[in-house]
């Protein structure tokens, strides 16, 4: 299929196409040595005072007003070039306590101290530390040619996305009067794409999340008089089996949902039943219909099984996270989109859904303003392809998560500041 030719309101334009091409070489440095940095020494979320401290030092030395601590550790860098439009991009910051098996000479060996005071090993995971270093790139590429554009350029750098708080901690912190009013709100996602992929997607890109914990009350006894006890591990495993069919059963086979048992916790020994059970839960489904229908049945079914054991209490069922759904808007999306077409060419393609969850919609909610939220890929080109052919790529592909994900340094950063730039003169050129 031919791609329509983009519109002259979304094409880039042949200036801000040299802005981009010329600066590149120039901030490539500052993006490699600062990803190595922060993939050295990550951070958890709230707690990323050097990865903040790194990014707005980047900022003031390319002439940002930055504001920093907000919402704890959130920076927010403001470039003023005339009159235009107001573009804000933002990037994640927080690692995740997973201990890294990468063998990269500059992996992290860091530990620190999670919420509930555990010391775990330390790592990005996920890519935000390509997402910090493209974004800085990004800002220090517009800063160095002011000429190719008007407007105003907003770098926003968040805390604790994968605890789902800290766009709701920088907004309770006033972001909205310490920032100006976007146009438009842009961010990227690094994901185990072939490096060099950029794609984007109207519509419903990344799912809602709910996290659950569940408690389910017994009674405890000896192991060997099960008659005198409420075992609530069969009433666990009852409810881990029935919550199977909610999505077999319940949702339409045309409607994606998942619902996974992570974690179930009861008891301290072989022959003592316990006076409780602990499951945790995830539900993740893309509009909100759906997303009622299914956190529903997991209380019904729970309440049901509990009822069916004869359980001294009722359950006690918990929010423990919750992400929104990310919905591109439809005329934002088209319109980087075909500045990505013309930029990138091939590598420019439209994606899947994806069945990860962010935060991040919630900043450009709190401003009433469209976004739009793209992956770019981190894995190599040549490791992709082989396992493309081999059929292997779940098994020989590292995904976001995993000890052992490590997007190659390029063309993944190159990439990622190119279409952070190309997506803001989309709307800055002239």
């Amino acid at each position: 299929m031919t791609r329509p030719a983009p519109t002259p309101s979304s094409a880039l334009t042949p200036s801000s196409a040299r802005t981009v091409h010329a600066g590149l070489p120039a901030v490539r440095p500052h993006v490699e040595e600062l990803y190595r940095d922060l993939h050295r020494h990550p951070e958890l979320g709230l707690r990323e005072h050097r990865t903040a401290g790194r990014a707005a030092q980047a900022l003031r030395s390319a002439g940002y007003e930055v504001t920093e601590g907000v919402g704890g550790t959130g920076v927010i860098g403001v470039l003023a070039n005339g009159d235009g439009p107001v573009v804000m991009a933002r990037a994640d910051m927080d690692a995740l306590p997973v201990l890294e098996r990468t063998g990269l000479p500059y992996a992290s060996t860091r530990t620190a101290t999670d919420r509930d005071g555990t010391e775990r090993p330390v790592m990005h995971a996920c890519g935000h530390d390509v997402h910090v270093a493209c974004l800085t790139g990004c800002a220090r590429l517009l800063a160095g040619d002011r000429a190719s554009w008007r407007g105003t350029f907003v770098a926003l750098f968040q805390p604790s996305e994968e605890n789902g708080d800290g766009a709701d901690a920088m907004i309770a912190d006033g972001l909205v009067t310490r920032a100006p009013r976007p146009d438009v709100v842009l961010a990227q996602h690094v994901l185990p794409y072939p490096a060099g992929y950029v794609g984007t997607r109207p519509g419903s890109f990344l799912s809602a999340a709910d996290s659950l914990r569940i408690t389910v009350h017994g009674r405890g006894a000896h192991g060997s008089m099960p008659h005198a006890a409420v075992d609530p591990v069969v009433t666990a495993a009852a409810i881990v089996l029935r919550l199977q069919t909610i999505v077999s059963r319940e949702v339409a086979a045309t409607t994606p949902a998942v619902l996974t048992v992570g974690s179930i916790h009861a008891g301290s020994g072989p022959n003592v039943i316990p006076d409780r059970a602990v499951l945790e839960v995830n539900v993740r489904t893309y509009d909100e219909t759906t997303r009622s229908r299914v956190l529903e049945a997991v209380r019904r079914i729970v309440e049901a099984e509990c009822r069916a054991s004869r359980c001294p209490e009722a359950p006690v069922i918990e929010q423990i996270a919750a992400f929104p759904p990310t919905v591109n808007d439809e005329e934002t999306t088209r319109r980087v989109a075909d500045a990505f077409a013309a930029y990138f060419g091939d590598d420019a393609h439209t994606v899947d859904p994806q069945t990860a969850s962010e935060d991040m919609n919630r900043i450009p909610a709190a401003f009433g303003a469209p976004y739009t939220y793209w992956a770019i890929g981190g894995t190599d080109p040549a490791l992709h392809a082989e396992a493309v052919r081999r059929g292997t790529v779940g098994e020989d592909v590292p995904v976001n998560h995993s000890a052992l994900f490590a997007p190659v340094l390029q063309p993944t950063l190159d990439t990622g500041v190119a279409a952070l730039a190309v997506a803001a003169l989309a709307w800055l050129g002239h």
